[in-house]
């Protein structure tokens, strides 16, 4: 919807338009990773959802669930006297990331045309609303529904609130494009760091001898969410076209990985630089996840007894008490693998601008498949430092993975339609996350079964994670420049009304002023709740040793 400007007799864009979201002079380029943030820290709660299971596995019945034997999955959707199984639950979590890989690629074209204002709105409608949903589905104790709100229209929000500031930053900062990403997409991996002891300090505080006080807790993170991610959706502006930094030229020494142009969003796929790195981020994330799935259990397995000062007593032999302080200490390592993914997101993706992307993507695979293969003997030596310290960079190359791959592609592709084309490619984590976790899972259990000490099970498992990368390394050694055939001709022009507006504008007074005083509010904003989750997350690391 537009409005008709009375000056001009031009109509004027609406306030949702991509028109509306450009900046004028005097904004400053600094104010939109927060605004990125503020999004990507809420949708983050993805990977912290899991603190919901136990408690809703036992809604009904409070202290100790209500188990209906053999209980099939249609029974469960529906039941009103049944407790939830914890499998059930974890369908949320899978359908989740199986919407945020189709939302993504199937509305990243609308979102490059739409403008990242009015897909933030539609995010946060959709991942707020989501939890919403959710709160009502416990209050009737309806699965199917809670299916539907947080792991359907919770996915789609996701989906698009992970990519839609992507091609937005990466106009912005096309000096930094690493660092730009690597900022908003660290918020996603450290949506759980503030989300989860959030969930856990409302529901202690919500519940009751009759609730275990899920309802209110997402009742009231979906109206926190739908806040936060609005104000962060109402926070973006994009550049004027051919906007470039104040006193800033682009290299003429840049890698030839760097194209000159831009490839069309429905050309991209037909390229084979684009499967090419979609191998790099399934097998980088494939491995990196297997990794999270089991870290708890694994680290439990492995150490037993030394977790806890008794280095001789091996799992299966831990009685009841030491199993729950080994679970602690193993959660604490779930926590420091949280702030280096975190972490990596950034320090990796900004490294990226001094390394190039393929070289940082070797450095994941070679230094990576020597960290997996390791692994065993630093886990048959007995040394708790030598491990965790191997899967802490382990999960930082995870994290930089991510971040790092928007800016590969804008160096591949152009920045024009970035966005989408990484909506698409993100249909390689929808992959990653199943091939990760069931490979980990089956390889496991298969060798327990089998009567493999369980101190032991994990060697198998690291040396195919290892196999994963080396996949990965191949795919990236063979991305070479696009060719010239697939680069547009004609790039579409501005809207009329849009290029007299900006036509005598002075674009260098536009994104100038660097970190400044008028940005620090929007950075604390983010930045407070960051700090707070890291001090929760190393509180409870520091239990490990």
């Amino acid at each position: 919807m537009s409005t008709v400007d009375l000056k001009g007799g031009e109509p004027a864009p609406g306030f949702l338009s991509r028109e509306a979201t450009v900046a004028k002079p005097g904004f400053n380029r600094w104010l939109v990773p927060p605004a990125a943030l503020a999004i990507h820290l809420c949708i983050g709660m993805a990977y912290g959802l899991s603190v919901f299971w136990l408690p809703l596995s036992r809604a009904l019945g409070h202290d100790k669930a209500i188990a209906c034997p053999d209980m099939s999955i249609a029974t469960a959707l529906f039941t009103t006297s049944c407790d939830w199984r914890v499998s059930d639950l974890l369908v949320v979590f899978e359908l989740g990331i199986v919407f945020l890989g189709l939302s993504a690629a199937l509305f990243g074209g609308w979102l490059e045309r739409a403008g990242p204002r009015k897909a933030g709105l539609v995010s946060a409608i959709c991942w707020g609303g989501g939890f919403l949903i959710g709160a009502y589905a416990v209050h009737i104790h309806q699965l199917w529904l809670l299916w539907i709100g947080i792991g359907v229209v919770g996915g789609i929000g996701l989906g698009l609130g992970y990519i839609s500031p992507v091609s937005t930053l990466i106009k912005w900062f096309p000096d930094r494009r690493g660092m730009a990403t690597g900022m908003a997409i660290m918020g996603f991996g450290g949506g759980a760091l503030i989300g989860s002891p959030l969930a856990n300090i409302l529901m202690n505080n919500f519940k009751t001898p009759t609730d275990v006080g899920v309802s209110q807790t997402l009742l009231t993170m979906g109206l926190i969410y739908l806040v936060a991610m609005l104000c962060g959706a109402f926070g973006y502006r994009v550049p004027p076209k051919d906007w470039q930094p104040g006193g800033w030229t682009p290299s003429e020494h840049k890698s030839a990985l760097v194209t000159s142009g831009n490839v069309d969003l429905k050309d991209a796929h037909k390229t084979p630089q684009f499967w090419m790195i979609w191998i790099v981020l399934c097998m980088n994330v494939s491995a990196g996840i297997g990794v999270l799935a089991m870290a708890s259990p694994m680290l439990q397995e492995i150490f037993a007894g030394s977790l806890v000062g008794r280095p001789e007593v091996g799992f299966s032999a831990l009685d009841t008490g030491q199993k729950a302080a080994v679970a602690t200490v193993a959660a604490g390592f779930v926590g420091l693998l949280s702030l280096f993914n975190i972490g990596g997101r950034f320090f990796w993706a900004s490294l990226s601008d001094k390394l190039g992307r393929k070289l940082t993507y070797f450095t994941f695979f070679g230094l990576g498949i020597l960290l997996y293969a390791a692994a065993p003997s630093f886990a048959h030596m007995g040394s708790k430092l030598l491990f965790v310290a191997s899967f802490c960079i382990i999960l930082s190359m995870y994290g930089g993975g991510f971040a790092t791959v928007p800016a590969y592609l804008a160096d591949i592709f152009g920045t024009r339609y970035v966005g989408a084309i990484h909506g698409r490619l993100l249909t390689a984590w929808s992959t990653a996350g199943i091939i990760g976790p069931v490979v980990v899972g089956y390889i496991r259990d298969a060798q327990i079964a089998a009567g493999v000490e369980r101190a032991l099970v994990y060697d198998r498992t690291m040396y195919i994670l290892a196999s994963f990368l080396a996949v990965g390394f191949l795919a990236n050694a063979m991305v070479r420049p696009v060719n010239s055939k697939w680069l547009m001709r004609d790039e579409p022009p501005a809207p009329a009304a849009f290029a007299a507006k900006h036509a005598s504008t002075a674009v260098s007074a536009i994104g100038a002023g660097g970190f400044s005083a008028a940005t620090a509010i929007p950075w604390a904003l983010v930045g407070l709740p960051i700090l707070w989750g890291v001090w929760k997350a190393l509180e409870s690391a520091a239990k490990m040793f």
